[in-house]
């Protein structure tokens, strides 16, 4: 890759850093996710809001925090198969604006929050997994979706004395995305590849291929951000919603049809028109980057069975594409696997 190239790029996400450091007020995100494992009380009617997952009325909550914080809040159901599926809908919450300009805070006010599919050990361990996607993306790239893992604890205001604790992720909200890197959301199906910013497109190419995620389409808008910014025109492709993907592993997963694969445990390219160079470079940064991976996977939170299974599933990718950085097309997995 020639010299301009490459400051090219160096430029464009240094401006991207600036940008971002500029929104100098606390979101409430970062006030209550400001730590790794936070820990987390919402009271809300549980109950109903369960009954009524497919309702998007929302009902009254409020948010604690151990550092002494409370915020009044709105909460309904939301998401598609977790939705339909898990134990506990993922959740939208939003704030009082006015409550959030007095504390001295943004007005960006909604947030996103995943619980888990199962109410076992076994949910905890998927919500720990697919917050550890989040971070690897994070790692990688300087525009990503921002998730924090937190200790909830739900208070069912339904039920007297109902008290139920889990790990949960918290996980920026669009707008707040758009605003971090001073964009716009884009809301375009079927947006051509020479629209995007080619090596972050890239990136998020290979990076899904590495954790075996097919639960994505630029095209159709699914599970990937899309930002326009004002630093270059082009188009930022930001993945998000990783519960589908071998890394994580959850029993319900299962791979695109159009792939032809019969686990998630296997991986295929989605390349999406994205050029060769670009996935070669991107695949040089996943390379690079493998053993900052590799410590993502020994989060304190993760047991070692854990940590061991995605590090063993993240082996197949790196010894995929060996010293030469190739791009892969697809990858089984033996049946013994």
């Amino acid at each position: 890759m020639r010299i301009t190239s490459i400051l090219t790029i160096i430029a464009f996400f240094c401006t991207l850093t600036s940008v971002a450091a500029q929104r100098k007020m606390t979101t409430i995100m970062e006030a209550i996710g400001q730590n790794e494992g936070e820990r987390v009380t919402i009271e809300m009617d549980l109950t109903t809001i369960m009954a009524q997952r497919n309702n998007d009325t929302y009902f009254p909550a409020a948010v604690m925090t151990d550092n002494g914080l409370t915020f009044k809040a709105e909460v309904r159901p939301r998401g598609k198969y977790r939705r339909k599926n898990a134990v506990y809908p993922p959740l939208k919450l939003k704030f009082k604006k006015k409550e959030l300009i007095a504390a001295g805070m943004d007005t960006l006010n909604e947030i996103k929050l995943v619980l888990p599919a199962f109410d076992n050990a076994l949910g905890d361990e998927l919500v720990i997994r697919e917050y550890l996607a989040y971070k690897m993306f994070e790692k990688l790239s300087p525009v990503h979706v921002k998730a924090r893992l937190i200790r909830l604890t739900i208070k069912d205001t339904h039920v007297e004395k109902s008290k139920k604790t889990m790990f949960a992720i918290l996980v920026e909200d669009a707008e707040e995305t758009a605003a971090r890197y001073n964009g716009v959301e884009v809301e375009e199906y079927g947006i051509s590849p020479d629209s995007l910013a080619a090596n972050q497109a890239a990136l998020m190419v290979m990076f899904e291929y590495m954790i075996g995620n097919t639960d994505w389409d630029i095209s159709m808008m699914r599970n990937v951000r899309l930002i326009r910014t004002q630093t270059g025109g082009k188009v930022l492709a930001l993945p998000y919603d990783f519960d589908f993907s071998g890394l994580v592993s959850a029993p319900y997963a299962s791979p695109s049809s159009d792939t032809g694969l019969k686990t998630v445990r296997d991986r295929f390219l989605m390349a999406n028109g994205i050029k060769p160079d670009a996935l070669k470079r991107a695949v040089m940064n996943l390379r690079k980057n493998r053993q900052a991976t590799y410590d993502i996977c020994r989060n304190r939170f993760a047991s070692r069975e854990t940590s061991d299974d995605m590090m063993l599933f993240l082996d197949t990718f790196f010894n995929q594409i060996g010293e030469n950085d190739e791009v892969p097309q697809m990858l089984k997995m033996d049946d013994a696997d």
